[in-house]
């Protein structure tokens, strides 16, 4: 008589659930660097005054427009994902992480449909019977500083906020290095400051301190969507945070 022997399934490894969310985050983030080269394509809607009658290529402002898009959907995207971690640390700062990356999306998308809307008059309006030119230029130049205000408040102004509300988390939990999280929360005071200067007319958007009060915060987000990507929440911080959890459900 022969015995069947039976041997045991080979069991598939589980992905560890926060390393997903960690893994997803640090993506989401990287992705909301593309837009680093917008300003340059946007040059000939914000610069060039007779963009808006037909002259030149609107090949890169296309690209431009695609990519705020991107960042919009991204930015939104790291709130979603890192809710569930954020509010474990503190429901206040995971609630304003996730409200002003909605509304940085959304200005950002106000942005994009200004310039979308310049190129619409360069295809459909510009060089028609009738078509006015002053007009044009003016409605030109109308949206062009549209677009300039929509970023101020997007992607400058946001991420103060942003920095002040996720590095809490961050630095509260240590599930990064303490090092990227108080860049941010430095880093934070200071744009908001250049942004307040900048929305009074104290200096342009473009001037060398506005472009270094923005460094700090932009570093932190970009170390911390290498380190998410890469390394992950630390261990000892996501078992600590596991810990507190369960205590809190056993109460």
């Amino acid at each position: 008589m022969t015995t069947a022997v039976h041997t045991p399934e080979a069991i598939r490894p589980t992905t560890d659930p926060m390393r997903r969310t960690s893994l997803a985050a640090g993506i989401l983030y990287l992705l909301t660097f593309v837009s680093i080269p917008t300003l340059a394509l946007f040059q000939p809607v914000r610069e060039r005054a007779d963009f808006v009658l037909g002259g030149g290529s609107d090949t890169g402002v296309l690209w431009g427009a695609f990519s705020e898009v991107v960042v919009a959907l991204a930015g939104i995207g790291t709130a979603v994902v890192l809710y569930p971690v954020a509010k474990r640390v503190s429901e206040t700062a995971a609630i304003g992480f996730v409200t002003t990356r909605v509304l940085e999306g959304a200005l950002i998308i106000v942005g994009v449909v200004s310039v979308l809307s310049v190129l619409t008059l360069r295809h459909d309006v510009a060089g028609t019977p009738g078509a006015d030119e002053a007009s044009l230029l003016t409605t030109g130049h109308a949206l062009a500083a549209t677009y300039d205000g929509a970023f101020l408040l997007s992607q400058s102004l946001m991420p103060a906020f942003n920095a002040l509300c996720l590095g809490f988390v961050m630095y509260r939990s240590g599930l990064v290095p303490r090092i990227l999280p108080l860049m941010g929360l430095i880093g934070a005071p200071l744009l908001l400051a250049a942004d307040i200067a900048i929305f009074f007319g104290l200096f342009d958007r473009a001037a060398p301190v506005a472009v270094l009060t923005a460094l700090p915060v932009a570093a932190w987000e970009f170390s911390l969507g290498v380190y998410l990507t890469v390394k992950g929440f630390r261990p000892a911080a996501v078992a600590a945070l596991t810990s507190a959890r369960t205590t809190e459900q056993q109460r």
